[in-house]
């Protein structure tokens, strides 16, 4: 059952590939390969329980009285719809319920024309010089906030100033690979950083002196090659004619109000790290804080202005402006790889690999590499699983104490891991959760960007990598 349901996921996403030719929505067909695979694997829990998840599987059983005279069957339902089903759709909801609030909120400052303070103040025209630009932003802001929240604010400011879609294609593109290589330097730039930081394996002063310049390495190679397909100067976007709502309301707002809800939602999406690292919440509960602190605000606001109801910006009105299907789609991959994880197929093969490799490099390619295919958060979660942090003591009663110090906190694997799960997505449009919101929100083909961006993200992939094994065995830990 573990190969056929390794082929339907790879004809699921075969067929997101070919949406275009297809005519067929990716949303839909990840929907459905996600229901699919989750149906398949009911079937075969019996089977694939006990090498999968046998000791959660006895846990589970041991703390539920009620079902410990039950047939072994019935327990490996009750197993998977209790248990797995609902902490699988818990964690998708963490994920989708933060996009939803981080789209919400660049969504209103947009409607009420934030962004409008930023571009007119972006004075590049030429193409190529804006596009490092957009670069150096989204590295570095991607790094404070995360490369979710960063990509979705920088796609909604080149809307604003490229008008051509198959050049905005392109700064997309740039975008995805700037903020997956800015969040995988900063242990909170990245959900898989944030779970290495979190769960002791990295720390700060170690990763951002050692990842830095890898990272910076595996963007800069494809920024030079995509520079190559810009030339000119930027064509603007049509003014979109607005709206008889949207001309009243922003002519009753003055430029004061417009800048309190640039400047309050910003604060909210920087507000999002510090107010995990202060709570310990997670950062989906920040987000929502900041939504209901923007709709307070706006609320008030409006209860000043002295136009018709109907009329109004409300929040209320402009979380409609939310692309559904992009969390649809998120939704449906998502749910596709926790089948393959509950099902061990995912473990499986990093076991293999560690087995069949035994370099902490290679493995961490090929991690990498798979990433680009799988989401990158049960890799780095698998990985976590199979390798402890290694102590002192451990390392000194190790009959291979030179290979588990790569394991200590902020050793070699882990630090690497870090680089190559949050880099490695950035290989395919649909390898990473800024992949995808890119690829939603501007509708970028699967088979665009395999054809013509995927080879220079694999080359700035690998020449990053290059640079941090160079500098671990030449220069030894720069902290």
């Amino acid at each position: 059952m573990m190969t056929i349901m390794v082929l339907v996921f790879l004809i699921g996403y075969l067929m997101i590939a070919m949406e275009h030719p297809l005519k067929v929505n990716k949303a839909g067909t990840a929907l459905l390969l996600g229901a699919v695979l989750w149906v398949m694997y009911m079937f075969a829990a019996p089977t694939l329980i006990p090498d999968a998840a046998g000791e959660d599987f006895k846990a589970f059983v041991s703390h539920s009285p009620s079902l410990i005279n039950l047939s072994y069957l019935e327990q490996c339902v009750h197993f998977v719809v209790d248990h797995q089903i609902l902490h699988s759709v818990g964690e998708i909801s963490t994920t989708l319920i933060f996009l939803i609030g981080a789209m919400t909120i660049v969504e209103l400052i947009d409607a009420h024309g934030g962004f409008n303070f930023i571009t007119r103040r972006v004075t590049a025209r030429d193409k190529r010089r804006l596009l490092v630009m957009v670069s150096i932003m989204t590295f570095f802001m991607s790094a404070v906030l995360d490369n979710l929240t960063t990509s979705i604010v920088m796609i909604m400011l080149i809307r604003k100033i490229v008008g051509n879609y198959r050049e905005r294609w392109i700064f997309g593109s740039m975008i995805v690979i700037a903020a997956n290589s800015g969040g995988a330097w900063s242990p909170i730039g990245d959900v898989t950083t944030i779970m290495l930081w979190v769960r002791g394996n990295i720390s700060t002063g170690e990763t951002i002196p050692n990842l830095i310049i890898p990272s910076i390495v595996s963007a800069l190679i494809p920024l030079l090659f995509l520079r190559r397909f810009l030339k000119g100067d930027v064509t603007p976007p049509r003014k979109k004619e607005a709206s008889q709502e949207e001309e009243t309301i922003l002519r009753q707002l003055g430029d004061r109000e417009k800048l309190s809800i640039l400047i309050l939602g910003v604060l909210c999406l920087l507000f999002v790290p510090v107010f995990k690292m202060v709570t310990h919440l997670p950062p989906f509960m920040g987000i929502l804080l900041g939504v209901g602190f923007l709709w307070f605000y706006t609320e008030l606001m409006y209860a000043k202005i002295n136009v018709r109801e109907d009329l109004k910006l409300r929040l209320s009105k402009v979380v409609h402006r939310i692309d559904g299907s992009t969390l649809l789609f998120f939704l449906g991959i998502l749910l596709a790889v926790d089948a393959l994880k509950c099902g061990g197929i995912l473990a499986e093969f990093a076991r293999w690999l560690d087995t069949s490799l035994g370099n902490v490099f290679v493995v961490n390619l090929i991690i990498g590499a798979l990433s680009a295919v799988v989401d990158n958060v049960p890799l780095v979660a698998g990985a976590i699983g199979m390798y402890p942090v290694a102590t002192d003591v451990m390392v000194a009663a190790s009959a291979d104490p030179v290979y588990l110090a790569n394991f200590v906190q902020d050793g070699v694997f882990w630090q690497f891991l870090a680089y190559c799960a949050g880099v490695g997505g950035s290989m395919l449009i649909i390898g990473s959760a800024a992949g995808v919101v890119v690829m939603g929100l501007e509708r970028i083909q699967f088979m665009w960007y395999l054809k013509n961006v995927s080879l220079y993200a694999l080359l700035g992939y690998l020449a990053g990598a290059v640079v941090y094994i160079a500098q671990h065995y030449l220069l030894g830990a720069i902290v």
